[in-house]
């Protein structure tokens, strides 16, 4: 079984994962009841809906 002679620093580690750490964007859906940008499995920020119920209570300012 292979040994490894010397032991890896935190920074070859962490380059080691970096490399095949990829970034992804965020993903949006639409808001079925105001059509306003949402992340998904989240209330609108817009009109507070979730799942086609009022959820949060959205003040205007």
């Amino acid at each position: 079984m292979a040994v490894p002679k010397k032991r890896k620093s935190k920074a070859a580690k962490r380059a080691r994962y970096a490399a095949n750490t990829k970034l992804s964007a965020a993903k949006f859906q639409r808001c079925p009841n105001c059509f306003a940008p949402r992340r998904p499995h989240r209330a609108c920020g817009s009109c507070g809906f979730y799942r086609e119920e009022q959820i949060v209570e959205v003040f205007e300012v």
